[in-house]
């Protein structure tokens, strides 16, 4: 999940902390931390996201410096540096899947598909406003982004950009996330206007509208498995799972997980089997759920400013996460190692 430009919205920032990442050097491991470091040269601005994909043998990460990185995992080396087409934040990237290519967005109104291995511009388009998500259907056929500030929704071929949909006005105020469910049937949109909202394909036309009752920002949507339940992530400083099976939110609304975090929960992602649910914060830190009992089970420190982003193995034994100017991957085992970090690359005269 990107980190919202404040100026798209109230103005304010999100409640619940902040501050400036302190800076590291050099490139070996800190055995002096309660958990080995490593840092590495990265991007020279911001991270906006890292997730973890290949078969989690790699990280992909974008950062504000317009530039996107491919990493292996084992070696924690860049394997492809993806740059010279955005001039202005990328804000968030998807893998495509069973293919090697990738997308970007950014807030230069250009969504532009890559090629992981050559780094070559597959196909690029240019839409009529900041693009705020992306995300692209298990299938590999789709791609879908938000679009600021028209509050609008575009879907396209992943092969080629062509355009399908436009949802125009889709929501009251900025799109903070949109993702496609399991099956490749509907798109889920969180919004800065509190409501979530499930566009069907076939039909097209929306056939969920919810005011959610978070008290702030809804700031990401991440489904199950199966596509039975949609978790939200909010500014209020909780998440909420919305049983959208059994329609138990038209009564009763969302289940909320609550005392996770001090500040607003900026992500959030679900494990493939349903039993695990991680969720980073402004607080700097993340938090990991056991969906069975609805309990935080562990925080995971180590951030000195906002996490922006969270993505997790298919396995559960990595956990990446992304803040203002840093990468990191987690293994949440026994002994919580924290064993690499992307940092930002410091220029010295």
């Amino acid at each position: 999940m990107t980190p919202i430009n404040p100026d798209l919205l109230s103005g304010e920032d999100p409640p619940g902390g902040g501050g400036e990442e302190e800076e590291e050097g050099g490139a070996g491991w800190n055995w002096g931390s309660k958990v080995p470091v490593k840092v590495l040269k990265a991007h020279s601005d911001a991270i906006t996201a890292a997730r973890l994909c290949c078969n989690d043998r790699c990280i992909l990460s974008c950062s504000s410096d317009c530039s996107a990185i491919l990493w292996d995992v084992e070696s924690f080396q860049p394997l492809r540096t993806f740059k010279g087409v955005h001039s202005r934040t990328i804000t968030e990237c998807a893998l495509i899947p069973n293919s090697n290519r990738m997308v970007t967005v950014s807030w230069d109104k250009k969504m532009v598909a890559w090629d992981l291995e050559t780094g070559h511009v597959l196909w690029q388009m240019k839409l009529d406003g900041l693009l705020t998500s992306c995300s692209c259907s298990a299938d590999g056929r789709l791609l879908v982004c938000a679009v600021d500030p028209q509050n609008s929704v575009y879907i396209c071929s992943a092969s080629s950009g062509q355009m399908l949909h436009h949802i125009s006005n889709h929501h009251r105020s900025t799109i903070t996330q949109c993702c496609f469910d399991p099956q490749s049937q509907r798109v889920a949109s969180v919004s800065a206007d509190k409501s979530i909202k499930l566009w069907d394909l076939q039909a097209q036309t929306t056939t969920v509208s919810i005011s959610s009752n978070h008290g702030n920002v809804v700031s990401d949507c991440c489904f199950n498995s199966n596509g039975h339940f949609l978790c939200t992530a909010s500014w209020d400083k909780t998440l909420k799972l919305w049983d959208l099976q059994g329609g138990q939110f038209r009564s009763q609304g969302g289940m909320t997980l609550q005392r996770g975090h001090e500040g607003s929960v900026s992500c959030c992602v679900l494990s493939a089997d349903d039993a695990l649910l991680v969720s980073g914060s402004y607080d700097r830190t993340m938090a990991l759920w056991d969906l069975s009992s609805l309990s935080r089970t562990l925080v995971l420190k180590g951030h000195t400013d906002w996490v922006t982003d969270v993505s997790l193995s298919a396995d559960r034994k990595l956990v990446a996460s992304s803040s203002k100017n840093l990468a990191k991957v987690f293994t949440p085992n026994t002994q919580m190692k924290l064993y690499c970090i992307l940092k930002k690359s410091i220029t010295t005269a």
